[in-house]
């Protein structure tokens, strides 16, 4: 199968689009986690073996996938959310799809999703996710516990929302979960991971349901990590006549 795969800059910020040989004409956009990038003629996903299955396999089934570097470790950011919704904007103009889109989210790239999917969900279908983080001042207490990473959280949030190292907890509410009517499937890894189902997807999936909203999560194994390429199209199919 020929895939395209086109660089470009938004914001100074590089960008990626993968149009498949066949487009189903859905597009989806893909929000990573804190070692995400995307530079001039590469990307963690194209680089990193199981992501690119992951990639290569949503892509035979037709979709346009697309993303950006979104300024490194953005945890959620105004600048990542307007970067993001740019790109939205952009590729649909560029591109022959469906105006209601697909979003991928893995790790903190959820946080942006669900700024995305408060401010314009009538734009998106449905959301998958891949061991999520959903609430950062959860994480950034969870964090404590543990000096070197609570200090690079700090850091990375003080950078990317331009405010003072001192200043963190008052740029991010008390409570961040923030809740849609958007469709949402989270699989989350069993085990240790760096954002702890109990604080986040967990947490998450019991106020859903106490809201009557389209939350589901689905625990996995580390062997079976980025194996998900149909279970996701099965779950992104559901949704493509709405």
């Amino acid at each position: 199968m020929t895939i395209q795969q086109r660089f470009f800059q938004l914001d100074d910020q590089w960008c990626i689009i993968h149009v498949p040989e066949r487009p189903n004409g859905f597009g989806v956009l893909l929000l990573g986690d804190v070692n995400h990038y995307v530079t001039e003629n590469a990307s963690f996903w194209t680089e990193h073996e199981g992501r690119r299955q992951l990639l290569d396999d949503l892509l035979q089934y037709g979709y346009t996938i697309f993303s950006s570097h979104l300024y490194g470790r953005h945890w959620g950011s105004d600048q990542a959310l307007r970067l993001a919704k740019q790109l939205i904007y952009y590729v649909l103009k560029s591109e022959i799809l469906n105006h209601r889109i697909y979003l991928l989210a893995e790790g903190m790239g959820a946080l942006a999703a669900l700024r995305l999917m408060e401010e314009i969900s009538p734009q998106i279908r449905a959301v998958a996710m891949f061991s999520p983080c959903l609430n950062l001042r959860a994480q950034l207490e969870y964090e404590k516990e543990n000096k070197f990473f609570y200090k690079r959280l700090v850091n990375d949030i003080a950078d990317a929302y331009r405010v003072d190292k001192t200043k963190v907890y008052d740029v991010i509410p008390c409570s961040s979960l923030t809740f849609s009517h958007v469709p949402t499937k989270i699989w989350q890894l069993s085990g240790v991971t760096p954002y702890p189902s109990s604080l986040h997807c967990r947490k998450y999936a019991e106020i859903a349901k106490e809201k009557k909203l389209p939350v589901e999560v689905l625990y996995h194994l580390p062997e079976k990590r980025y194996r998900f390429a149909r279970a996701i199209h099965q779950f992104y199919e559901k949704y493509n006549r709405l």
